[in-house]
Order: structure tokens, then sequence, then C-alpha cells
């Protein structure tokens, strides 16, 4: 259904097959197929694993339990982290204990700093990775949540760029023959997208359309789109990503503050670390729960 294009001349040209997820790796030069990627590698079922419980993606929009949990888990945790805040807050002498970790006081003592210190430091960063997370959750969230920042849910979103996809139960050869896409001319619009682009992520070209990424820090789903002639290669239509209206932008952005992506590689590093913590936090947690209820019971 289309091609996508790296921005390095030695890299592979990726060919964009019908189904989520689907990918096809190609050497350019040669015609050599480098990779598949049908959708059910092991980053896909760990994407599953943390969206839905390796649960089944129910496009209708009926239930579905694995997203459920999943959702009301999140909601829990943003619960959590704001009234561990309160406490530890209220609880502690002064802002210098709080922020200190003691490492020469023994394990118990390290496990309660890095709880509640550690947990004073990446509690700010795990809230926003559990508040934009939850838009994919709740429908109600995901409105309440623009409605924050302003934007109407009902506005009108942009158009979405045509795919060319074969008929069911057709051959490749059978859909060469009927699509009337004349495929030449794609060689005219990505030369055209590279001398207006020197720099790029990623350039996709489908039937009509083509898609051009830039974006390393910030929204790094924002892109700037392009529509041609599919006779000529003629561009026609413009759509840059800095005139779109904030409700087009909103989406790309939360994906990227919840995948860490908005400042490179440092984000990214920030993020896992935190997200990592958010487990020791939960562990440490019992532990000091059980270990409390074990005290009174003795003393008793």
């Amino acid at each position: 259904t289309g091609y996508g294009f790296p921005p390095t001349p030695n890299g592979p040209t990726n060919l964009i097959l019908p189904g989520k997820k689907a990918a096809c790796f190609i050497n350019p030069y040669t015609g050599e197929i480098t990779g598949i990627d049908d959708g059910k590698g092991f980053f896909m079922k760990i994407m599953r694993l943390h969206r839905w419980l390796l649960d089944e993606y129910k496009r209708d929009g009926s239930f579905a339990w694995g997203k459920t949990i999943v959702g009301y888990s999140t909601l829990v945790l943003a619960i959590i982290i704001i009234s561990g805040l309160v406490i530890g807050i209220e609880k502690q002498e002064s802002t210098e204990n709080r922020l200190k970790i003691k490492t020469k006081a023994g394990w118990f003592r390290f496990l309660y700093d890095l709880h509640v210190s550690g947990g004073f430091y990446a509690a700010l960063l795990l809230l926003i990775l559990a508040l934009t997370g939850l838009t994919w959750s709740f429908g109600w969230y995901r409105d309440a949540f623009y409605t924050a920042f302003g934007i109407s849910t009902t506005s009108k979103q942009t158009h979405a760029p045509t795919i060319c996809r074969p008929p069911k139960n057709s051959t490749v050869k059978e859909f060469e023959e009927t699509s009337k896409t004349d495929y030449t001319q794609w060689a005219e619009v990505l030369a055209d997208l590279q001398s207006r682009y020197p720099e790029y992520k990623s350039i996709s070209i489908q039937d009509g359309s083509a898609t051009v990424s830039t974006a390393t820090y910030g929204n790094t789903r924002g892109s700037d789109r392009y529509s041609f002639d599919p006779a000529t290669g003629k561009i026609t239509e413009i759509q840059l990503y800095k005139d779109l209206p904030k409700s087009a932008k909103i989406r790309g952005w939360i994906y990227s503050v919840h995948a860490g992506t908005w400042g490179g590689l440092t984000t990214r590093i920030l993020s896992c670390l935190v997200s990592l913590l958010g487990a020791v936090f939960a562990i440490t947690g019992y532990y000091f729960w059980i270990k409390k209820k074990l005290r009174k019971s003795k003393q008793r």
C-alpha cells in the first residue's frame, strides 16, 4: 500500500503492507528482502501486554477485559501517587531529610528512603505517565483531558491519506493488473520531497499522498502531509504540521509525553527508569505494610 524511505541512502526501504503494523524491508538496489515484520513479534506482544494484557483489541468499541483492567489499575496508580505525595509531605520533618537516601544505615533504612525520597523525585513524571496513559483507556477521561487543554472533542479532524488496498481474495498479480496507480511517478515525488527536506526522519508515500516526518523533539509524531497527482507526480496540496489546529496535534503530544520521546534519548531513559522505580515502590510499599502488620502482631 505504500513505501517508507529512510533518511540515509544505504538504509532499507519499508514496504507498507495491508494490516496493522505490518511491513517488509528490502534493499532498494537489489530487491533483496532484508526483514519482515508481521506485527506479531516480541515488541508487539509487549505492547499488547502493556495496553490490553494480551487481550484482543476491540475495534468496534465493545467491552474488553484487558483494556478495562489496565485502565482502572492506572487510575488507582494515579490516586496512590497523589496520596503518597500528600502523606510524605505531611509526615517528613524537613525537606532536607525528605530528599536524602541513606546508604549506610542498613537495608531497611535504605529501602525506606528509596520509597519515600525516591518516590518524591519520581512521582511527578510517574504521575504524568499515568495521566496520559488513561486517555487510551476511557473515552470520558479523554474528553475531559482535551477539554482541560481548551480543545473541543468535536473539532473537525484532518483527512487521512488515501490508501490503495488490494481487494480480498485477490493475488498480487491480479491487484497490479487492476490497480490504476502509476508507481513510476512516486520516484519523482520522493525526489521532490527530499529536495524540500535536507534532513528528515522518514518519508512515506502512498496512493496520491505522502507524509514527511521530521520531528526529533516535542511531538515526535508530527508530520507534514502532501497530496499529489498520481498521473503526473505533481504536488497538489500541502498540509504543514505547524499550520494544524491544536485538536490535530494533541494526540501526538500525548503519545510523545507518555512514551518519553518528547525530549529525545534523555527523556526516554528517564521514563524507563521512572517506570522501573514505580514497580520498586509497589514492592517496597507492600514490604513496609507487611512488616508493620507483623510488628503489631508480635506486640499483641
